[in-house]
């Protein structure tokens, strides 16, 4: 009986030595995706960022300016409506240091801000706009502002 106990303990141990790596294995990809937005921080350049995919991948366009229409030319972003799974706001702290984002284009349809001090938002699928609607794919006009009273996490 006491080899028989020995031996699933042993074959527990084994099994538990499996699983450990694979679980450090993912947790080391996924820290490394979360750290690409910090990787790729272009320190303050008074630009927002715009990014395909998650954890600032896939580069959209960049931008110092407004931008009334993320699908015409002419503010920054060009045919990238519905596109951002994440951002990043390299803004200059100070006034006019916030990126508020919308659903629509000029500047409606629901919003949520970036404050300069949070520096990017690596998966715009936890977020909403202040509409309800959820902000992955989703941007359609951006601008600088003094203040803003919804935060993107």
């Amino acid at each position: 009986m006491r080899k028989l106990g020995m031996s699933i303990a042993a074959l527990g141990l084994a099994a538990a030595g499996l699983v450990v790596p694979a679980t450090a294995a993912q947790a080391a990809t996924s820290a490394a995706a979360a750290n690409h937005c910090n990787d790729i921080w272009p320190g303050r350049n008074g630009k927002v960022y715009a990014y395909n995919y998650t954890y600032c991948n896939g580069y959209l366009g960049s931008t110092a300016g407004d931008d009334s229409d993320w699908d015409s030319a002419g503010g920054g972003f060009e045919n990238d409506w519905d596109k951002a799974s994440s951002v990043l706001n390299a803004g200059y702290t100070g006034s006019y240091d916030i990126v508020k984002f919308y659903y629509l284009a000029s500047y409606s349809g629901g919003y949520n801000c970036l404050d300069a001090n949070e520096f990017f938002v690596d998966d715009l699928s936890r977020n909403t706009f202040s509409n309800g609607v959820n902000m992955n794919n989703n941007i359609r006009s951006h601008k600088w502002v003094n203040s803003c009273d919804r935060w993107m996490d």
